[in-house]
């Protein structure tokens, strides 16, 4: 336990000092965008938010223009360093992926919440439904070490309470955020939308993002007037690009040429902030999920179709699974481009259904917004700063 004084700002103000450990831009990762839409909903809201940035060791390695200090993986020192630095704050706020951090299987993380001396708040973004005995002793040494566990559907709390050893009391749900159009944005959207079927898939490339099935789909649907047209938005991952270059894009591009639709399927890799992604993704008549992962309890992008109010088509992966059932999509089988057809089909002939698709995106929407997100985090936050000072008295 920290000696600091125990008369606290935060408890004659709603204003929170929160240290936060992740990767963050100009880093290219889903989790990064997270962190940092996280911590400008929460500085908005009034609260102080130092980042420390997880330097994972590439080469291209960047340090934020709003970082306020680094963690340097497998340097000893910069862990210590980085749980004092952290320990200024009133409580420590972690992003964890197991790639991250250093050591087998991003152990160090471990070492670091040791030596922390304020509640820790560890976000899980992976929840192994396989892990391996190394993996798995790691996430709960995690969830010993931290005062509280987020994860961000029920999917990942039910895997975790139920695979894995560890005090479940610990474990809340809080869900992906996103930022979302006006009302106005999207009831203008809606009606171009739907008379051009536009479908798009976005994010980091790489296999597994089974592209391939929705361009094997678009076959299935010659008849249709007009033809749908497929834009695949985003750059190849950059780990991917550095290992084995852009080998599964141009795969892509041949795939669809090859198959004579490669005048309906466009790859933009063009750059979007954040408010720019939000129109490019509202602009779609459907937003196509062809994951091939059946283990995936957390998307991002799966969460930012929905805010924008958008049908979704998607694999039968756990977040989708769960996000999807009140009807703000359609779940399809893995590797099925047959079935994938089929839902493009109704989707895009069935402007009764596209329209009660999007209406229920648009109604989910308001609890997945950032400030909503944001919140929540706030409010756990202010708990444990009360709790530390309750226990310090």
């Amino acid at each position: 336990m920290s000696n600091r004084p125990i008369f606290r700002t935060v408890l004659t103000s709603p204003n929170q000092h929160i240290g936060m450990l992740s990767t963050y831009p100009p880093e290219i990762c889903g989790l990064a965008t997270f962190a940092s839409a996280l911590k400008h909903e929460l500085v908005n809201s009034g609260h102080r938010v130092d980042v420390v940035q997880i330097d994972d060791g590439n080469s291209d390695f960047v340090v934020g223009k709003s970082v306020a200090a680094t963690l340097v993986n497998g340097d000893p020192a910069s862990i210590m360093t980085t749980a004092a630095f952290l320990s200024r704050c009133d409580v420590a706020l972690i992003q964890h992926e197991y790639g991250i951090f250093g050591g087998p299987d991003g152990q160090e993380v471990t070492d670091l919440l040791m030596a922390l001396e304020v509640p820790a708040i560890v976000v899980l973004h992976t929840v192994p439904l396989t892990p391996t005995s190394h993996q798995k002793s790691i996430l709960v040494e995690i969830v010993e070490l931290a005062s509280r566990v987020v994860v961000m559907t029920k999917a990942a709390r039910d895997r975790l309470v139920s695979l894995y050893p560890i005090d479940g009391s610990k474990v809340v749900i809080i869900s992906h955020g996103a930022l979302t159009p006006t009302r106005e944005q999207s009831r203008e959207i809606d009606g171009i939308a739907y008379n051009r079927p536009q479908l798009l898939t976005w994010g980091l490339l790489g296999p597994g993002k089974g592209i391939e099935h929705v361009i094997d789909a678009l076959t299935m649907l010659g008849n249709l007037r007009p033809r749908p047209r497929y834009t695949v938005a985003g750059v190849t991952h950059p780990k991917i690009l550095a290992r084995y270059g852009d080998q599964y894009r141009h795969s892509l591009i041949e795939r669809a040429a090859k198959a004579g639709v490669g005048h309906l399927v466009n790859f933009d890799s063009t750059y979007r902030t954040v408010a720019d992604l939000t129109q490019f993704v509202a602009s779609a008549a459907v937003v196509v999920l062809p994951y091939d992962s059946r283990d995936q309890v957390t998307s991002g992008v799966l969460v930012d179709a929905i805010a924008a109010g958008r049908p979704v088509i998607a694999t039968a992966f756990p977040h989708a699974v769960e996000l999807l059932a009140s009807g703000a999509g359609i779940v399809v089988p893995h590797s099925d481009p047959a079935a994938l057809a089929g839902a493009i089909r109704s989707m895009t002939l069935d402007k009764h259904l596209h329209s009660s698709i999007a209406l229920e995106a648009r109604r989910i929407s308001h609890s997945l917004s950032w400030s909503s997100v944001a919140a929540k985090y706030a409010r756990i936050s202010g708990e444990l700063i009360q709790n530390t000072h309750s226990m310090a008295i």
